[in-house]
């Protein structure tokens, strides 16, 4: 074990503080990571590798305690089961900026474990557990190209801050996420409030200032206590199978990359006849031969080493030449085509949006405040309004595969499109539906997770949605090979899957509303993001334009199958009374109208129903029932119920008062029946509302204009 060692680290008067020696002794690191009253234990553990292995079986999982905030969890087993949606893209979010820290060649199995065990609901976990996975990776003396750290960055007028509390972000413009590691910026997540690109370039930097400060703690922790961070050079590769394969694949790979009409399909089965062609050759050779030896020894080398050399002939024809493998220019956008209402009105609303081969139909449906998701974790929002799920099915790709529920990349991009568009949402006062959106990806060549946003903008207006903008969204690239850079605007499949960055900028002709940038290398300094983020605004100007030519704004009429709202607001004094002992009263009104009803705590009520008239009725029934009353008040009703003493009279829907067998008539009268019977109509004044709530009539002193007058109110 190592010395207890207890660091703090200071932004601002916001202190971190890191604690090693305490904790899991027989973890290969361990590190409890503090802020406030959060605290996130994070540990690194690694195992030695397995067979056949030819990836970095990296995995990070991202644990919520809710006794972190003292909270049982609900359910019946009382305990934590499945991660909750935040969970994952905390897992995410850890990885993201890990994963191209190791060692291309490692192949160990490592596990990071990163588990909230105090939440103080002013200071965020996932940063804190994001630079704790590199402070338990040094103490695992894992082989890493660290320290890494991260840090939030929020924007409170003009003024940027490091690490802001839940309510700074809620009243804030922007939530931003930037990690980084000593040679520049390597992973940015980030939600905004249509921000000008300049002001987040500027966040960006003053966040890696921030992170640089992280990087040297980590630095004096480790020489602290004699740990050398682990740098171990590559290992040496026989180079004898990779330059035969170079020396018979590369004029006809090149060929292929520079066929520009050759579409992604076509392209990938010419590199397939050539790859069976060299795996022929070699299967031909003698089996004492040094090459076929090499091959035989993995049966995963040749095609590793075919898709090696097939990268380094793609991005030399980039560097050099300036082209991409479908012939456009290195700031050139894909062919564009959108439409909406797609499919037939039972649904919402519907947008397609295609960029070559990415084809994304979006589908919108408007739900009552009841349809809120829930949320059982440790974040402080107690539900969503707004949801965007994404679905990848494998045919989206040209393969067959079992389909399973959605696994974490799939989250991630729905979460991406979410954030993506909520700054663009009305507000509940305006708008008070619960909107879901499902992004289903039909085909996919690259940046699909930005083809959901357009599609998705296309969709809610033809939901009719009244969004304050339109959003588009781009996913840029970026080459790098030695000193010389090149970026890419809207970057297909083969792109991504060889290039250096995937950096999605989806916004409004304003400015940018969500950003994430992923590497494969060690970092970036900040003007080579500031360029990317430039030139994805000119892209995303160029498809918002395309986008508009098919729907310019949302549509003034919804789908007549979506529910129509009502929303009134009562005293919450009252909200006892309308829901009725046992929910009696409010399901009366359902069962007599058709229509949803919702109640908040501060008393907005929200009716819904398919057919608007049915709203109104249950609207009526409620405001009756929620009226105050005053003595003197005339009204028309209806018999309801005849008694001894006398009659019962509804005289607004839902609220009842009695007429005394005195009160029915300025004569004496023998029997109740004489006078009235049940289904008939009479004009009754409100005498009082006794100390109980009772409301006592009469059919006494009622002028004949206030008679008439109460008729036609009902009429």
């Amino acid at each position: 074990m190592f010395a207890e060692i207890d660091k703090s680290i200071s932004f601002d008067g916001r202190d971190i503080r890191l604690k090693v020696g305490l904790l899991a002794p027989q973890a290969g690191g361990a590190v409890l990571v503090q802020s406030e009253d959060t605290a996130v234990f994070v540990t690194a553990t690694r195992a030695a590798g397995r067979e056949g292995i030819d990836f970095l079986p990296l995995l990070v999982d991202y644990e919520e305690r809710l006794y972190a905030a003292g909270r049982i969890p609900g359910g019946f087993l009382r305990r934590e089961g499945r991660p909750p949606e935040k969970a994952t893209l905390i897992s995410r979010l850890i990885d993201r900026p890990m994963r191209p820290l190791f060692p291309s060649w490692l192949r160990d199995d490592i596990q990071i474990v990163a588990t909230t065990m105090s939440m103080d609901a002013r200071v965020p976990p996932d940063v804190l557990a994001v630079t704790g996975a590199s402070i338990a990776t040094l103490l695992a003396k894992i082989p890493f190209n660290g320290p890494m750290a991260a840090v939030r960055v929020g924007l409170i007028g003009d003024d940027f801050i490091i690490n802001p509390s839940y309510q700074e972000i809620e009243l804030g413009d922007l939530d931003l996420i930037v990690a980084g590691s000593p040679d520049g910026v390597i992973m940015v997540e980030a939600g905004a409030n249509q921000l000008p690109e300049q002001d987040m370039i500027e966040a960006i930097d003053f966040g890696y200032e921030a992170v640089r400060d992280l990087i040297q703690a980590q630095r004096d922790l480790i020489a602290e206590l004699g740990i050398e961070i682990v740098h171990l050079p590559d290992p040496v590769v026989d180079s004898t199978l990779e330059d035969f394969i170079t020396d018979r694949t590369s004029a006809s790979i090149k060929e292929i990359l520079s066929h520009f009409e050759n579409s992604k399909g076509e392209r990938d089965a010419a590199l397939d006849v050539v790859k069976g062609e060299v795996a022929k050759a070699i299967a031909e050779l003698p089996e004492a031969d040094a090459i076929r030896v090499a091959s035989d020894a993995s049966p995963k080398a040749l095609p590793t080493t075919f898709k090696s050399i097939t990268k380094k002939l793609m991005r030399r024809q980039i560097i050099e030449d300036g082209v991409r493998v479908d012939g456009r220019k290195l700031d050139e956008v894909r062919k564009i085509s959108c439409r909406t209402g797609v499919l037939p009105n039972r649904v919402h609303g519907s947008g397609l949006f295609q960029r070559e081969l990415t084809q994304v139909l979006s589908v919108v449906t408007l739900g009552t405040p009841g349809d809120a998701q829930a949320m059982d974790d440790l974040h402080p929002d107690e539900e969503k309004r707004y949801m965007h799920h994404y679905n990848m099915p494998p045919y989206s790709v040209g393969e067959t595969k079992p389909m399973r529920s959605p696994g974490r990349r799939e989250v991630g991009h729905g979460a991406l499109a979410e954030r993506a568009l909520i700054p663009v949402l009305p507000s509940k006062e305006d708008f008070p539906y619960v909107i879901r959106v499902v992004s289903e990806v039909l085909s996919s060549n690259g940046s699909t997770s930005m083809g959901s946003v357009c599609g998705s903008t296309l969709s809610l207006m033809d939901a009719g949605v009244p969004i304050l903008k339109p959003v588009s969204g781009a996913a840029m690239g970026l080459i790098k090979e030695g000193d010389e850079i090149r970026i890419l605007t809207d970057i297909q499949g083969i792109e991504d899957f060889l290039g250096d960055m995937d950096f999605k900028v989806a916004g409004t002709d304003t400015g940018i509303t969500a950003l994430q940038m992923d590497m494969k290398i060690h970092g970036l300094p900040i003007a080579v993001i500031a360029e990317a983020i430039t030139k994805a605004r000119a892209a995303r100007l160029h498809i918002l334009d395309k986008m508009l030519t098919a729907i310019d704004k949302p549509r003034e009429e919804m789908s007549p199958f979506a529910p129509r709202l009502l929303t009134i607001k009562i005293d919450p004094d009252q909200i006892g009374m309308v829901i009725g002992p046992g929910g009696k009263n409010i399901k009366g009104i359902t069962e007599q109208t058709g229509a949803k009803i919702d109640i908040d705590d501060d008393g907005t009520v929200t009716i819904s129903a398919i057919e608007g008239e049915k709203a109104k009725a249950a609207r009526a029934i409620i405001e009756g029932m929620t009226r105050k009353l005053s003595a003197g008040d005339v009204y028309a009703g209806k018999v309801t119920r005849v008694i001894p003493i006398g009659a019962f009279v509804e005289f607004l829907p839902g609220k009842e008062g009695m007429v005394h067998i005195s009160q029915l008539a300025d004569y004496r009268v023998g029997k109740v029946e004489d006078e009235v019977a049940v289904g008939d109509d009479v004009v009754v004044k409100v005498r009082e509302v006794d100390g109980r709530g009772r409301i006592n009539l009469t059919r006494l002193g009622i002028h004949p204009d206030e008679a008439a007058a109460a008729r036609a109110a009902v009429e």
